[in-house]
């Protein structure tokens, strides 16, 4: 019997038809952050997240904290919210496809203390332009795009801006980039914590680097 691996996924919910074993929605109201049952992905933005994920670690459990609202807007209280509510599900990876321009406490609080109980989190990283949060906090690894990739490769970029990077592109999904990228990463992730459950964050980082199909940034050719 393989070993079961949790992952957490803050986004904009799922698609009806995947498989997801617990969901939780966290939204905005004048007394502060409201808790309630999943409604319908509206942007699709989660849906194509947790197939990224599915594609790669086809075995992994499912936790969805949806925080967008039919714009694609969030907070980082919101986001913070469902950190803490991922935790009490004892996952061991948190994708947070997703980017908050600016630093909150709540949010540098909540991410601090999954890295004090060994849960790794993904967050995506734009190519270019302003860093974001939380993929700017200590400990949380970056992830990007990568138009080198194809959907089971990966690359080391160790960049200002991202860690890692890899596939861009979903199936059908209509999304792409930082997202996708990092969703795929932690699809990567999924499926080596299958196989080693008992793996440090340094070893996971230290397999990624590893294991990487390309090193360094992409450079395209002028012309």
């Amino acid at each position: 019997m393989k070993p079961e691996v949790r992952i957490g996924v803050i986004d904009s919910g799922h698609a009806a038809e995947q498989r997801v074993v617990q969901g939780r929605r966290f939204f905005l109201q004048p007394e502060g952050i409201g808790e309630g049952r999943l409604q319908p992905d509206t942007l699709g933005h989660g849906s194509a997240i947790v197939e990224a994920i599915q594609q790669r670690a086809p075995d992994a459990q499912l936790y969805v904290a949806q925080v967008f609202d039919q714009r694609g807007v969030t907070s980082a209280a919101q986001v913070s919210a469902a950190l803490y509510w991922l935790l009490e599900q004892e996952v061991r990876l948190i994708n947070l496809s997703l980017g908050l321009r600016q630093d909150r406490p709540s949010l540098r609080q909540a991410c601090a203390e999954a890295e004090a109980r060994g849960v790794l989190l993904c967050a995506s990283s734009p190519a270019q332009g302003e860093p974001v949060y939380p993929a700017r906090y200590p400990g949380v690894l970056r992830a990007t795009g990568d138009a080198r990739c194809s959907a089971q490769q990966w690359a080391w970029l160790g960049s200002a801006q991202a860690d890692f990077a890899a596939c861009v592109q979903g199936a059908g999904s209509g999304q792409s980039g930082a997202s996708l990228g990092c969703a795929a990463l932690s699809g990567h992730i999924g499926a080596y914590l299958a196989r080693h459950p008992d793996a440090s964050k340094a070893q996971v980082a230290q397999w990624l680097r590893e294991h990487a199909d390309f090193h360094g940034p992409e450079r395209r050719r002028p012309g």
